[in-house]
């Protein structure tokens, strides 16, 4: 009996001590859900020269805290949730090297004029069909309510069989009672209908506005095309009507866009004062999950620099932030309003001579801009397409640099369409950034070739090899919306430079795959001042993380279009999933 007794005893401390060992196993193996291991894929870090990759990464809490060996993750992080990329690869998420994030989510719910194969707009009968089709819908029918006019985006007059702008008689068939205004695809251009020219009081006597233009008909008459600030006088007011409610669902639908397609910092480049206050209230409700960074047009009567959001140490408030100041210096290249030093190869209708464009201001006023910018330490990125804009941008920058104390300035030509090759020395001298548009090789490149600019310029368009060689810091962006965040097309262009009829437009001016991840991530970053937290897979960056079906570096480059993004991470958490 006292044996027995012995034996339970024994068999109950047995037990007491096998439950307490199998319980700290079980802590030790328990899943920690802030905690997330990916392995098994090709995890592409962008960190040196060449292609560096790690077979394991790790976040933690929106950082990531091991980039390694997958065996020395699972002996370290066993803890950790587990995603098996099952042969996908891993990538830094994508950083815009420039577009406007707000007027993405506008032309998003507006009627899609777009030129095949991205939208119906392939001729002029069309384009009327597509905004008499769109303006039954639920979307045509909101805004028709919230602005009292029919509003198209989209066309592109070069791709249009006409190879002409609609004009006012051809928008008078989608209505007469209500003002329409259909949006080039450059955004530089419109075309109003006779109810819209009659509401805006543009007719025979209107004088052209300074840095704008109005098409006419024999008679003098405007004939609806609109050309540059004629059309921002129209365009920018109606945008400032947006209530929240509208507004809202601009950043929503905006934001969801660029997150399928892995861009997790988004610009907004060229944001009007009404739409900086809408931005505000946006970051104050919290309703941001991608980092968008704001340049507030600096010429506008009513410019004001966000002292709340603005930060010299470029850090965000609720995802939002004001990142410095957009100026414009020139208008499109395939609409023939980009400033050159060259004639343009074709004229556009109505136009005699030697036609080369026009400045949006002249020299005096271009260099106050930068004055300010440089006064106040405010990073200044600047639309010039044509390399007469170019080089009005650049003396302006050499002659005040040399008055001020601003080291770092990240000063940013934005297109840069007809860079030459002799103003690359004075862009690296003057420590320029350069966020090219080589996207255009594929959309107007024969339109360029054909049109615009005939050879050889049009093969130097947007030269990002010269660019590179030359040791400048380079991006390379899609404009959203002139084209929508589509991020391997962008990737795609910057790579082959080939056109919609599969004609290579200026070979020479190819870069690597790899420079062109780098020109998506690490570069954009630069150009951000961020890259001590992002654009490129190492400990202690923000956890920004973007999965593809296929490894860019690995697939014959002229499938890089075809790749999809699988998923999309913003600071370990998956906001998009295909």
């Amino acid at each position: 009996m006292k044996k027995s007794i012995q034996s339970c005893i024994l068999l109950g401390l047995f037990m007491l001590l096998f439950s307490c060992k199998n319980s700290e196993n079980e802590k030790e193996t328990a899943i920690d859900q802030n905690l997330t291991l990916y392995f098994n894929g090709d995890i592409i870090t962008v960190e040196g020269d060449t292609p560096n990759y790690a077979e394991a990464l790790v976040e933690e809490d929106g950082k990531i805290i091991f980039v390694g060996d997958k065996s020395a993750a699972l002996e370290n992080y066993a803890n950790a949730n587990q995603v098996d990329l099952a042969g996908k690869t891993m990538v830094p998420a994508f950083i815009d090297g420039h577009g406007h994030f707000y007027n993405t989510g506008f032309a998003s719910i507006v009627a899609n004029l777009l030129p095949p194969p991205d939208g119906p707009g392939g001729n002029v009968q069309e384009l009327v069909d597509a905004m008499n089709e769109w303006k039954e819908t639920d979307d045509g029918k909101f805004v028709v309510e919230k602005f009292g006019w029919i509003i198209g985006h989209g066309y592109d007059d070069s791709q249009l069989t006409e190879k002409d702008h609609p004009k006012a008689t051809d928008l008078d068939k989608i209505s007469t009672d209500l003002p329409v205004l259909l949006i080039h695809q450059s955004e530089h251009l419109g075309v109003m209908n006779s109810k819209a020219l009659e509401m805006s009081g543009y007719n025979k006597e209107t004088k052209d506005p300074e840095g704008g233009h109005l098409r006419r008909n024999p008679d003098g008459s405007p004939n609806g095309v609109l050309e540059e600030k004629a059309m921002y006088a129209i365009l920018f007011p109606l945008l400032g009507k947006a209530d929240a409610e509208f507004a809202m669902r601009c950043i929503d639908k905006s934001q969801e866009e660029y997150a399928s397609n892995g861009y997790l910092t988004v610009q907004d480049g060229r944001t009007t004062p009404e739409q900086m206050n809408i931005f505000r209230e946006a970051a104050n409700q919290g309703k941001f999950y991608l980092d968008v960074v704001s340049y507030p047009d600096i010429d506008v009567s009513n410019f004001v620099m966000d002292s709340i959001y603005y930060s010299k140490d470029h850090t965000y408030k609720n995802h939002y932030r004001a990142g410095g100041v957009k100026l414009t210096l020139d208008g499109s290249p395939q609409g023939k309003t980009a400033w050159l030093t060259d004639c343009y190869h074709v004229n556009p209708v109505g136009k005699e001579g030697c036609y080369k464009g026009f400045p949006i201001m002249d020299d005096a006023k271009a260099e106050m801009y930068i004055e300010k910018a440089f006064q106040n330490q405010w990073q200044i990125i600047c639309h010039t397409n044509g390399d007469a804009a170019i080089d009005q941008y650049l003396n302006a920058i050499a002659n005040v640099e040399q008055n001020y104390n601003y080291p770092d300035h990240r000063t940013t030509i934005i297109h840069g369409q007809t860079l030459r090759k002799d103003q690359i020395p004075i862009v690296k001298e003057l420590e320029v950034y350069c966020s090219l548009f080589p996207t255009h090789s594929f959309y107007w490149g024969d339109w360029h070739r054909e049109s615009v600019l005939g050879e050889p310029r049009a093969g130097y368009i947007s030269p990002c090899r010269d660019v590179i060689d030359a040791g400048i810091n380079l991006t390379s962006h899609h404009d959203a919306p002139v084209i929508f965040p589509k991020s391997m097309r962008v990737y795609d262009a910057t790579v082959n430079r080939v056109t919609r009829t599969g004609a290579v437009l200026g070979p020479d001016q190819r870069i690597t795959p790899y420079e062109a991840l780098k020109s998506l991530t690490i570069w954009g970053a630069k150009q951000n001042f961020e890259e001590d937290t992002k654009g490129s897979l190492k400990v202690g960056k923000i956890a920004d993380l973007v999965i593809l079906d296929k490894n860019p570096l690995k697939i014959d480059p002229m499938d890089i279009h075809t790749i999809q993004v699988v998923e999309s991470i913003k600071e370990g958490k998956s906001i998009y999933k295909m």
